[in-house]
């Protein structure tokens, strides 16, 4: 079973996370979102909806992606990540770090 190659891409104000990301190719995949997020301009959306994986080193991309975005003044909010990954912010307590994650009430 291979496990598809991860990538992001920028589309207008979306920047969408395809595949599995791991300890391996979290570096690289991280390195990438950076130099998108340099490059776009205004508001952000983290599209994780094609995500393949729930695990601590994604958290951890996505902190440093918005790190990043608020650094250069770019409002970024997160959407469609899976219930395992929203699951893991919380028994971090990083739900209510990553805009998009915190529950709705």
């Amino acid at each position: 079973m291979s496990l598809e190659a991860p990538r992001v891409t920028l589309s207008g104000p979306v920047l969408a996370v395809t595949g599995d990301v791991d300890a391996e190719t979290v570096i690289a995949l991280r390195a990438q979102g950076e130099e998108l997020i340099r490059g776009a301009t205004g508001p952000l959306t983290v599209d994780l909806s094609e995500l393949g994986t729930a695990h601590s080193v994604v958290l951890s991309m996505l902190l440093c992606w918005q790190r990043q975005a608020q650094q250069l003044q770019r409002p970024m909010t997160f959407r469609g990540a899976s219930e395992r990954l929203v699951s893991l912010a919380a028994l971090s307590n990083l739900q209510n770090q990553i805009p998009g994650f915190a529950p709705h009430g």
